[in-house]
């Protein structure tokens, strides 16, 4: 802050004269519009008359530049004399490209609209933000996101899901293009492969969608929008490497087949191959990985502009992880343990426009997913085939904006374990057929308020009807602040070898007492959005809100009943998730930038009259972005981080020497990016400056890393583990005690190459 002053105090004493006008678009003036007078690095806005003023502008020749969403940018060199006040109106006309790449969102409501007018809350990240922190995959991405966390869930093979607002994986939807294909063995083994280079932006809605995209978007759902191959860069690479020996690479290039068709195309490779054992446990510290994904997508161009878009993308990983002397001859065996996963993975996906009159739109998804794993020696092989086909049809009647759509969906689910075996303990592949209808109603009110009225009804082969109702409302105060209110229900069915990790890894049994019943949700969520424009050229957005949703049903997993079993039952009780959240973006007219989130909530579970927090789940999570441009050196600092606060850990007894409650934690990393060379980019930092890392203060993180087979535990009749000289703590092989990564401080490098 003494620098800024300091910088305005200078500009002060130098200036000489003033710049004033006034802003019209289409006749029209226009508030809050931002002016720059490019050379002084000054900004400011527009008053309610479309008015804008620089006071004490130095002598010198400037360029002055004004652009609103929907008009073509406005741009022209003045000079500006001693003592002789410059008067320059702007007139902006509409520019109909401009209209059609204004910052558009389709996750809210399932059509595109301007994100101010969605009655539906919709958070939007471009790849800028996540290249403040570069990582090699869209899961390591969203650490930097507010209320979003991702939860890795073994120690070992380091796989995870993503979190949204203290609810698991499970409870948050993926979609690539509107597409659901990312689900159960896709959330828990897939989401790591899907590579930065295909993203266009990402968009996340907070809290109840099942109504318009099914019963897995109980939480809230992330929509991965991939890259239009039009709009795209001729040719893109980004290489980096990291001082632990981490090599990422991301390619990117387009082509044109024809006069009708256009093609992106990305890859992306990944390869860690250095074990590295920091923690002294004989185990490595992260997964050594080796990951190939290929993705391309099609554009053809069609009468009357309509679309048509289909695109695929294959993945292939090997990862292991383990006791540090594994190979892969040990694969499987009872000598040496390890965790090795491969994955086969491909999808193909588009979206067709009917060409009839009315605005119809087929969507269409194919996935099949391979895995091929070893927990030590317990084998799980599983292939997963879902095909989704959704027809909408999109009209308006007056003011009435509807969306009516029916889907299909076909889930195919083969594993060698117990959850696909029939009474007779025969293998079952599961097939499951849920065929659904939903409408949904957006009332233009009046000109600052809309209403949203949406249900949905599913028929689940195995569960039967589902029925999710919706709505939302919308008050549009001024351009300034605006009001979202949502309300809906979700359903959810579970599938608990592809949804808990620790079913599958570690020493415990899995016991399900009863036939599982699927969750129900009741959600609420109030936004409001604040917009300050300071007289300096400084704009201040503030977006804010609270959250509720009740569970029944709800399937929890019991570590603590007994520490050699993993229970799981229909909770004899309710849960809750709520909350509040706040998004700050900060933006001065001397190129300083803040986005600055928290989150405060609280998960429990309720049973028998007593309430308890939610293992894994923290009461307080925030993150930021500082950015800063040093424009004489072309040089952009960023620094990121994230801190939260303590969570229930899952322990193995009361004998556990291991911490009950994480303590608080932060990842903050820094990085320089150099942009003085044409087409190309510098960039260089360090992650996890602080150097954190879960075994401070802990005697150790994976119990009985020694002994993974537990050929030294010795167990009592009822089968519990008795403490003997050699096991003081009575534990067995453990290595779900988890809730933040184990790398350590690193130093990265990167260069990027963009051709327009």
């Amino acid at each position: 802050m003494i620098f800024m002053a300091a910088v305005f105090a200078v500009s002060s004493a130098a200036a000489q004269s003033s710049v004033e006008g006034q802003l019209t678009a289409s006749g029209e003036t226009k508030t809050a519009v931002a002016i720059y007078l490019e050379g002084a690095d000054l900004a400011t806005f527009t008053d309610s008359l479309g008015f804008y003023r620089f006071t004490e502008v130095p002598a010198g020749t400037y360029r002055i530049k004004a652009q609103l969403d929907g008009y073509k940018s406005f741009s022209k060199q003045i000079i500006v004399r001693e003592d002789i006040p410059v008067n320059i109106d702007i007139e902006l006309h509409s520019s109909e490209k401009s209209a059609s790449i204004e910052d558009v969102v389709i996750t809210g409501t399932m059509k595109a609209v301007r994100r101010s007018e969605s009655p539906v809350a919709v958070e939007v990240y471009s790849p800028a933000y996540f290249k403040k922190n570069p990582t090699p995959n869209i899961f390591d991405a969203l650490q930097n996101v507010n209320g979003v966390r991702p939860q890795l869930n073994c120690n070992i093979c380091n796989t995870g899901d993503i979190h949204i607002n203290g609810l698991e994986g499970p409870y948050t939807m993926i979609l690539i293009d509107g597409m659901p294909i990312v689900s159960s063995l896709g959330t828990v083994y897939g989401m790591s492969g899907i590579p930065n280079s295909l993203v266009e932006r990402i968009e996340i809605v907070k809290g109840p969608a099942s109504s318009l995209y099914g019963s897995e978007a109980v939480g809230g759902l992330i929509n991965i929008i991939t890259k239009n191959p039009k709009s795209a860069a001729r040719f893109s690479a980004d290489v980096f490497s990291t001082g632990w020996g981490e090599y990422n690479t991301d390619l990117g290039f387009k082509f044109h087949v024809g006069r009708k068709a256009t093609a992106v195309t990305g890859i992306n490779y990944f390869n860690y191959q250095n074990p590295v054992d920091d923690n002294n446990d004989n185990f490595t510290d992260v997964t050594l990985q080796d990951r190939i994904s290929i993705f391309q997508k099609w554009n053809f161009d069609r009468k009357k502009n309509r679309l048509f878009s289909v695109a695929g993308r294959y993945m292939y990983e090997d990862r292991w992880g383990g006791d540090m002397r594994w190979n892969k001859s040990y694969r499987g065996g009872d000598e040496i343990y390890g965790e090795s996963i491969y994955t086969n993975r491909a999808e193909v996906f588009g979206n067709y426009q009917l060409p009839v009159n009315e605005k119809m739109f087929f969507g269409f998804s194919f996935v099949n997913h391979d895995q091929d794993s070893r927990y030590g020696t317990t084998s799980y092989i599983a292939n997963q085939k879902i095909a989704f086909g959704q027809l909408t049809w999109d009209k308006k009647v007056g003011r009435h904006d509807l969306l009516a759509g029916s889907a299909l969906r076909y889930t195919y689910y083969n594993d060698n374990t117990a959850a696909t075996a029939n009474a007779e303990g025969n293998n079952q592949p599961e097939k499951t057929l849920l065929p659904g209808v939903f409408l949904q109603d957006e009332i233009s009110i009046a000109n600052q308020h809309k209403l949203l009225l949406g249900a949905r009804y599913d028929y689940n082969s195995v569960h039967g009807n589902i029925f999710t109702p919706r709505l939302a409302y919308k008050w549009t105060v001024d351009g300034s602040n605006i009001f979202r209110f949502n309300a809906g229900t979700g359903f959810r069915v579970v599938n608990l070898f592809t949804e808990e990790h620790a079913a599958l890894t570690g020493a415990r049994d899995v016991e399900i007492l009863n036939d599982l019943k699927p969750e129900r949700s009741y959600n609420v969520n109030l936004n409001y959005i604040k917009k300050f424009y300071l007289d300096n050229g400084s704009i201040i957005g503030l977006d804010g809100s609270a959250f509720f949703t009740y569970f029944t049903n709800r399937i929890v997993p019991d570590y603590e009943t007994d520490t050699n079993k993993i229970i799981y039952d229909n909770l004899d009780g309710h849960a809750i998730s709520k909350g509040l959240s706040l998004n700050a973006d900060l933006s001065f007219s001397n190129g300083l930038k803040f986005i600055l989130g928290g989150t405060l909530m609280e998960n429990t579970i309720s049973e028998n009259g007593f309430s308890k927090q939610q293992i894994l789940t923290e009461k307080f999570t925030g993150t930021w972005a500082a950015s800063y441009n040093i424009r004489p050196w072309k040089l952009t600092v960023d620094y990121t981080g994230n801190v939260y606060s303590p969570m229930r850990l899952p322990l193995l007894n009361d004998l556990d020497p291991r911490k009950p409650f994480s303590p608080w934690w932060s990842i903050q990393n820094i990085q320089f990016t150099y942009d003085g060379f044409k087409n190309f980019e510098f960039y260089a930092g360090i992650k996890n400056l602080l150097n954190w890392t879960p075994g401070r203060g802990n005697p150790f993180i994976i119990a009985r890393s020694h002994d993974p087979f537990d050929e030294n535990v010795i167990f009592d009749g009822n089968g519990q583990v008795v403490a003997t000289p050699e096991n003081p703590y009575a534990l067995t092989f453990d290595p779900n005690y988890v809730f933040g990564p184990n790398q350590g401080i690193r130093g990265f490098l990167g260069i990027k190459f963009n051709l327009k």
